[in-house]
């Protein structure tokens, strides 16, 4: 029988959340890293120290019921979350703190940051293969229902089965808390990520206009931004399928780029006729750090996800540059009476 080893992991400086105790079983065994592609130092410590097996997800797939732990390097969107929402222990290279839309599922049990291979300690454990309790849960569960009283239900709902006003209002009630969990979330997303995110570039607007900046990235960019083999040349170095997913995290690259034309496109350095093709060739990279995290919500199979991930970074690949070209070709006469 298979020996495994447990680790210890903690927040590296700068990092949130934590310790992690990593201990892998027969059933859970599995080192799942999403790390745009790159295979991070930690991967081996953690296979040398557990025995684990480690599993690029931008090759390929395991089911979650097979992961042991989840390696990612998230600077604060949705990878950072949706592992610990599933209830998977999740490690993440970068110093991001408990931030973004499922953040709410990001506690010190299941998250920790800043790690890197010094934050990775073994314990003096040595644990045999645990089977879950998943199962234990399920025969509880069976043996309840089995039970003359039902004790997953309320009173009312046991005592009410057949009346359609205490249906009706059961129903009202779920879609009230519906939208108002809704409107919650909503609100929270728009305070914790759009609104620093708009204070950021508005920040950065304000500190090129300052600081001069803007006349000396003109210069730098003016070769590619302002003509359109400049930017066809741009949206290839974009799409090319092994930058494109260390690129994509957050929009970064895009959306400073665009501010950076957007402003001197607007003092008239640049032609506004080129915004449309820049606006193609520095978003080609766009979602392409995110094609594992997107078919892991839709709970694609391991051959699906394999496939899919090289199929979406080619497909970007080869239409990089034409998308560039047809945007150009759709500019002309937008801005006619421009001056």
């Amino acid at each position: 029988m298979t020996k495994w080893k447990s680790v210890k992991v903690v927040r590296g400086s700068g990092g949130w959340g934590g310790p992690l105790t990593i201990t892998p079983t027969d059933k859970k065994h599995t080192i799942l890293y999403v790390t745009g592609g790159n295979r991070p130092k930690i991967i081996d410590k953690l296979v040398k120290l557990t025995g684990m097996k480690a599993v690029d997800g931008f090759k390929t797939s395991v089911p979650d019921e097979d992961i042991a732990v989840a390696v990612v390097d998230c600077g604060g969107t949705l990878r950072c979350g949706i592992y610990p929402k599933k209830k998977i222990k999740t490690i993440n290279v970068l110093p991001t703190g408990k931030s973004g839309p499922l953040a709410e599922f990001m506690t010190p049990e299941l998250y920790v940051s800043a790690v890197d291979v010094d934050e990775i300690t073994p314990t003096d454990e040595e644990d045999a293969p645990v089977e879950d309790k998943a199962e234990e849960v399920e025969v509880e569960k069976a043996e309840t229902k089995d039970a003359k009283i039902d004790t997953s239900k309320t009173i009312t709902q046991q005592s009410d089965k057949g009346s359609w006003v205490g249906k009706i209002g059961i129903g009202i009630g779920k879609v009230v808390a519906t939208f108002n969990q809704a409107a919650k979330k909503s609100v929270k997303t728009v305070i914790e990520t759009i609104l620093p995110f708009m204070a950021f570039v508005s920040l950065l607007i304000g500190f090129i206009n300052g600081s001069g900046i803007g006349r000396w990235f003109a210069k730098l960019m003016t070769p590619l931004a302002g003509n359109v083999w400049g930017l066809m040349i741009l949206g290839f170095i974009c799409s090319l399928p092994f930058l494109s997913p260390l690129l994509g995290p957050g929009a970064v690259i895009g959306q400073i780029i665009g501010t950076l034309i957007g402003v001197e496109i607007g003092k008239g350095n640049i032609a506004p006729q080129y915004a449309l093709p820049a606006l193609f060739a520095i978003n080609t990279q766009n979602g392409c750090d995110f094609i594992p995290v997107g078919l892991s919500l839709m709970d694609a199979d391991a051959k699906t996800v394999e496939v899919g991930v090289t199929s979406v970074l080619y497909s970007r690949f080869i239409n990089g540059v034409p998308r560039v070209f047809v945007a150009w070709l759709a500019s002309f006469g937008l801005y006619a009476g421009t001056k």
